[in-house]
Protein backbone atom coordinates (compact mmCIF):
# COMPACT_ATOMS: atom_id res chain seq x y z
CA UNK A 1 0.00 0.00 0.00
CA UNK A 2 0.89 3.60 -0.86
CA UNK A 3 2.35 4.99 2.90
CA UNK A 4 0.55 8.05 2.26
CA UNK A 5 -2.45 5.94 2.35
CA UNK A 6 -1.32 3.62 5.05
CA UNK A 7 -0.32 6.45 7.53
CA UNK A 8 -4.09 7.87 7.38
CA UNK A 9 -5.08 4.41 8.82
CA UNK A 10 -7.51 3.63 5.56
CA UNK A 11 -9.41 1.42 8.14
CA UNK A 12 -10.39 3.75 10.86
CA UNK A 13 -10.89 6.79 8.14
CA UNK A 14 -13.23 4.82 6.09
CA UNK A 15 -15.29 3.59 9.45
CA UNK A 16 -15.65 7.79 10.59
CA UNK A 17 -17.11 7.46 7.34
CA UNK A 18 -19.32 5.07 7.57
CA UNK A 19 -20.68 6.83 10.86
CA UNK A 20 -21.76 9.32 8.93
CA UNK A 21 -23.45 7.03 5.80
CA UNK A 22 -24.88 5.46 9.05
CA UNK A 23 -26.60 7.97 10.24
CA UNK A 24 -27.71 9.48 6.30
CA UNK A 25 -29.09 5.68 5.66
CA UNK A 26 -31.27 5.83 9.20
CA UNK A 27 -32.58 9.69 8.20
CA UNK A 28 -32.90 8.40 4.70
CA UNK A 29 -31.18 12.11 3.60
CA UNK A 30 -28.36 11.97 1.07
CA UNK A 31 -27.84 15.65 0.29
CA UNK A 32 -24.92 17.57 -0.49
CA UNK A 33 -24.01 18.68 3.25
CA UNK A 34 -23.90 14.97 4.63
CA UNK A 35 -21.42 14.02 1.23
CA UNK A 36 -19.08 16.66 1.73
CA UNK A 37 -19.32 15.96 5.74
CA UNK A 38 -18.49 12.29 5.03
CA UNK A 39 -15.37 13.86 3.14
CA UNK A 40 -14.76 16.15 6.03
CA UNK A 41 -14.66 13.42 8.49
CA UNK A 42 -12.45 11.07 6.60
CA UNK A 43 -9.51 13.98 6.01
CA UNK A 44 -9.93 15.24 9.49
CA UNK A 45 -9.84 11.87 11.16
CA UNK A 46 -6.97 10.96 8.47
CA UNK A 47 -5.25 14.11 10.09
CA UNK A 48 -5.22 12.94 13.32
CA UNK A 49 -3.60 9.52 12.37
CA UNK A 50 -1.10 11.05 10.75
CA UNK A 51 0.21 13.39 13.35
CA UNK A 52 -0.57 10.72 15.73
CA UNK A 53 2.16 8.96 14.16
CA UNK A 54 4.19 11.83 13.64
CA UNK A 55 4.47 12.35 17.76
CA UNK A 56 4.58 8.71 18.07
CA UNK A 57 7.38 7.69 15.76
CA UNK A 58 10.08 6.90 18.77
CA UNK A 59 7.25 4.45 20.40
CA UNK A 60 6.32 2.94 16.70
CA UNK A 61 10.06 2.36 16.43
CA UNK A 62 9.49 -0.06 19.32
CA UNK A 63 5.98 -1.58 18.88
CA UNK A 64 5.74 -0.97 15.62
CA UNK A 65 8.34 -0.22 13.21
CA UNK A 66 7.11 -1.44 9.71
CA UNK A 67 4.91 1.47 10.03
CA UNK A 68 5.68 4.69 7.31
CA UNK A 69 7.67 7.08 9.79
CA UNK A 70 9.96 4.65 11.32
CA UNK A 71 10.44 2.36 8.53
CA UNK A 72 11.82 5.38 6.94
CA UNK A 73 9.16 5.58 4.06
CA UNK A 74 7.54 8.98 5.00
CA UNK A 75 9.93 11.53 6.20
CA UNK A 76 8.92 13.76 9.51
CA UNK A 77 8.69 16.82 7.52
CA UNK A 78 6.67 15.31 5.19
CA UNK A 79 4.00 13.69 7.87
CA UNK A 80 3.78 16.91 9.46
CA UNK A 81 2.46 18.64 6.57
CA UNK A 82 0.15 16.03 5.26
CA UNK A 83 -0.97 16.29 8.62
CA UNK A 84 -2.00 19.85 8.01
CA UNK A 85 -2.76 19.92 4.40
CA UNK A 86 -5.63 17.48 5.33
CA UNK A 87 -7.20 19.24 8.43
CA UNK A 88 -7.28 22.45 6.38
CA UNK A 89 -9.11 20.90 4.07
CA UNK A 90 -11.47 19.59 6.42
CA UNK A 91 -12.11 22.76 8.26
CA UNK A 92 -12.53 24.23 4.57
CA UNK A 93 -15.20 21.48 3.97
CA UNK A 94 -16.79 22.33 7.47
CA UNK A 95 -17.54 25.88 6.88
CA UNK A 96 -18.71 24.91 3.35
CA UNK A 97 -21.61 22.75 4.74
CA UNK A 98 -22.32 25.47 7.65
CA UNK A 99 -22.98 27.76 4.92
CA UNK A 100 -25.31 25.38 2.80
CA UNK A 101 -27.25 24.63 6.19
CA UNK A 102 -27.08 28.19 7.91
CA UNK A 103 -25.60 25.97 10.91
CA UNK A 104 -22.14 27.41 12.25
CA UNK A 105 -21.82 24.27 14.96
CA UNK A 106 -20.89 21.74 11.94
CA UNK A 107 -17.34 23.81 11.10
CA UNK A 108 -17.18 24.68 14.90
CA UNK A 109 -16.98 20.71 15.29
CA UNK A 110 -14.35 20.40 12.41
CA UNK A 111 -12.21 23.08 13.66
CA UNK A 112 -12.60 21.99 17.42
CA UNK A 113 -11.74 18.05 16.44
CA UNK A 114 -9.01 19.28 14.43
CA UNK A 115 -7.57 20.95 17.10
CA UNK A 116 -8.39 18.49 19.52
CA UNK A 117 -6.58 15.48 17.43
CA UNK A 118 -3.38 18.06 17.52
CA UNK A 119 -3.29 18.22 20.79
CA UNK A 120 -4.04 14.81 22.10
CA UNK A 121 -1.05 13.65 19.78
CA UNK A 122 0.93 16.16 21.43
CA UNK A 123 0.11 16.07 25.02
CA UNK A 124 -3.03 14.06 26.34
CA UNK A 125 -2.29 10.52 24.96
CA UNK A 126 0.52 10.26 27.28
CA UNK A 127 -2.13 11.06 29.91
CA UNK A 128 -4.03 8.38 32.21
CA UNK A 129 -7.46 7.99 30.78
CA UNK A 130 -7.38 11.44 29.33
CA UNK A 131 -5.95 10.31 25.95
CA UNK A 132 -8.54 7.53 25.76
CA UNK A 133 -11.58 9.58 26.48
CA UNK A 134 -10.41 12.04 23.76
CA UNK A 135 -10.56 9.15 21.08
CA UNK A 136 -13.62 7.68 21.99
CA UNK A 137 -15.24 11.40 22.35
CA UNK A 138 -14.64 11.96 18.85
CA UNK A 139 -15.19 8.68 17.75
CA UNK A 140 -19.03 9.74 19.00
CA UNK A 141 -18.93 13.09 17.50
CA UNK A 142 -18.86 11.60 14.27
CA UNK A 143 -22.16 10.47 14.42
CA UNK A 144 -23.63 13.63 16.00
CA UNK A 145 -22.02 15.63 13.31
CA UNK A 146 -23.75 13.82 10.67
CA UNK A 147 -27.57 14.25 13.22
CA UNK A 148 -26.87 18.09 13.25
CA UNK A 149 -26.08 18.28 9.35
CA UNK A 150 -29.04 16.30 8.63
CA UNK A 151 -31.27 17.35 11.43
CA UNK A 152 -30.71 21.06 10.52
CA UNK A 153 -31.53 20.13 6.96
CA UNK A 154 -34.50 18.64 6.88
CA UNK A 155 -35.90 20.28 10.40
CA UNK A 156 -35.63 16.74 12.76
CA UNK A 157 -34.50 16.86 16.13
CA UNK A 158 -35.01 13.24 16.49
CA UNK A 159 -32.17 12.01 13.86
CA UNK A 160 -30.09 14.64 16.54
CA UNK A 161 -31.25 12.46 19.36
CA UNK A 162 -30.81 9.04 17.56
CA UNK A 163 -27.35 9.97 16.22
CA UNK A 164 -26.19 10.81 19.89
CA UNK A 165 -26.98 7.60 21.08
CA UNK A 166 -25.33 5.93 18.33
CA UNK A 167 -22.75 8.13 19.60
CA UNK A 168 -22.13 7.09 22.89
CA UNK A 169 -22.70 3.56 21.92
CA UNK A 170 -19.43 4.32 20.35
CA UNK A 171 -18.01 6.50 23.03
CA UNK A 172 -18.29 3.15 24.89
CA UNK A 173 -16.80 0.56 22.89
CA UNK A 174 -13.76 2.57 21.32
CA UNK A 175 -12.80 3.66 25.14
CA UNK A 176 -12.98 -0.56 25.21
CA UNK A 177 -10.69 -0.50 22.61
CA UNK A 178 -8.48 2.34 23.36
CA UNK A 179 -7.41 0.52 26.91
CA UNK A 180 -6.90 -2.76 25.06
CA UNK A 181 -4.51 -1.82 22.75
CA UNK A 182 -2.62 0.58 25.75
CA UNK A 183 -2.49 -2.97 27.04
CA UNK A 184 -1.28 -3.96 23.84
CA UNK A 185 1.60 -1.32 24.21
CA UNK A 186 2.55 -1.32 27.61
CA UNK A 187 6.28 -1.75 26.71
CA UNK A 188 7.01 0.50 24.36
CA UNK A 189 4.86 3.18 26.07
CA UNK A 190 6.92 2.70 29.38
CA UNK A 191 9.86 3.44 27.37
CA UNK A 192 8.46 7.00 26.35
CA UNK A 193 7.32 7.71 29.91
CA UNK A 194 3.55 7.59 29.38
CA UNK A 195 1.17 7.17 32.09
CA UNK A 196 -1.16 5.43 30.19
CA UNK A 197 -4.41 3.39 32.61
CA UNK A 198 -2.13 -0.18 32.09
CA UNK A 199 1.28 1.47 33.05
CA UNK A 200 -0.64 2.95 35.86
CA UNK A 201 -2.96 0.65 37.45
CA UNK A 202 -2.05 -2.60 35.80
CA UNK A 203 -3.51 -5.08 32.99
CA UNK A 204 -5.56 -7.03 35.28
CA UNK A 205 -7.66 -3.48 36.28
CA UNK A 206 -7.29 -2.37 33.11
CA UNK A 207 -8.83 -5.98 31.31
CA UNK A 208 -11.59 -5.15 33.90
CA UNK A 209 -12.12 -2.01 33.10
CA UNK A 210 -12.67 -2.44 29.23
CA UNK A 211 -14.61 -5.29 30.05
CA UNK A 212 -17.29 -3.92 32.34
CA UNK A 213 -17.77 -0.62 29.20
CA UNK A 214 -18.05 -3.87 27.06
CA UNK A 215 -20.81 -5.37 28.42
CA UNK A 216 -22.71 -1.80 30.00
CA UNK A 217 -22.53 -1.23 26.08
CA UNK A 218 -24.20 -4.94 25.50
CA UNK A 219 -27.07 -4.10 27.91
CA UNK A 220 -27.76 -0.79 26.25
CA UNK A 221 -27.64 -1.94 22.88
CA UNK A 222 -31.31 -2.94 22.20
CA UNK A 223 -32.56 0.52 23.53
CA UNK A 224 -33.18 1.72 19.91
CA UNK A 225 -35.21 -1.55 19.21
CA UNK A 226 -37.44 -0.79 22.28
CA UNK A 227 -37.95 2.58 21.17
CA UNK A 228 -39.34 1.26 18.11
CA UNK A 229 -36.44 3.36 16.25
CA UNK A 230 -35.16 -0.35 14.70
CA UNK A 231 -37.10 -3.06 13.53
CA UNK A 232 -36.80 -6.76 14.93
CA UNK A 233 -33.89 -7.14 11.98
CA UNK A 234 -31.47 -5.20 14.12
CA UNK A 235 -32.15 -7.45 17.07
CA UNK A 236 -30.88 -10.76 14.84
CA UNK A 237 -27.45 -8.60 13.87
CA UNK A 238 -27.09 -7.15 17.32
CA UNK A 239 -26.74 -10.55 18.56
CA UNK A 240 -24.29 -11.58 16.68
CA UNK A 241 -21.68 -8.41 17.59
CA UNK A 242 -22.81 -9.26 21.53
CA UNK A 243 -21.50 -12.72 21.41
CA UNK A 244 -18.48 -10.99 19.23
CA UNK A 245 -17.93 -8.04 21.92
CA UNK A 246 -18.21 -10.45 24.77
CA UNK A 247 -15.68 -13.25 23.56
CA UNK A 248 -12.95 -9.97 23.43
CA UNK A 249 -14.19 -9.38 26.74
CA UNK A 250 -13.63 -12.83 28.05
CA UNK A 251 -10.00 -12.70 25.82
CA UNK A 252 -8.32 -9.98 28.31
CA UNK A 253 -9.92 -11.13 30.99
CA UNK A 254 -8.60 -14.67 30.53
CA UNK A 255 -4.76 -13.21 29.44
CA UNK A 256 -3.27 -10.09 29.54
CA UNK A 257 -0.03 -11.06 27.48
CA UNK A 258 0.42 -8.61 24.18
CA UNK A 259 -0.65 -11.51 22.09
CA UNK A 260 -3.94 -11.48 24.07
CA UNK A 261 -4.68 -7.93 23.99
CA UNK A 262 -4.02 -7.92 20.27
CA UNK A 263 -6.68 -10.38 19.48
CA UNK A 264 -9.23 -8.87 21.87
CA UNK A 265 -8.55 -5.63 19.87
CA UNK A 266 -9.21 -7.09 16.96
CA UNK A 267 -12.98 -8.59 18.12
CA UNK A 268 -14.09 -5.66 19.37
CA UNK A 269 -13.13 -3.34 16.25
CA UNK A 270 -15.34 -6.68 14.23
CA UNK A 271 -18.02 -6.17 16.81
CA UNK A 272 -18.24 -2.57 16.02
CA UNK A 273 -18.22 -3.21 12.33
CA UNK A 274 -21.11 -5.86 12.97
CA UNK A 275 -23.32 -3.52 15.21
CA UNK A 276 -22.86 -0.74 12.37
CA UNK A 277 -24.30 -2.95 9.93
CA UNK A 278 -26.77 -4.07 12.17
CA UNK A 279 -27.81 -0.19 12.58
CA UNK A 280 -28.06 0.24 9.08
CA UNK A 281 -30.47 -2.72 8.24
CA UNK A 282 -32.57 -2.07 11.28
CA UNK A 283 -33.38 1.02 9.64
CA UNK A 284 -35.20 -0.61 6.73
Amino acid sequence: MNAYLEIIRLGNAVMAIIAVVLVAIIAKNYNIPIILGAIAVFLATGGGNVINDYFDHKIDAINKPERPIPSGRISLKNAHTYAFLLFIIAVILGILISYLIDNFIPALIVVLSSLLMYYYAHTLKKQTLIGNIVVSLLTGLCFIFAGLIIGTDINSFEIVIISAYLGFFAFLMTMAREITKDMEDVDGDKIEGAKTFPIKYGLKKSSYLASILVILACILSPILYLNGIFSIYYLIFLLLAIITFLYGAYTILKDQSSKSCKKASKYVKIGMIIIFIAFAIGSF
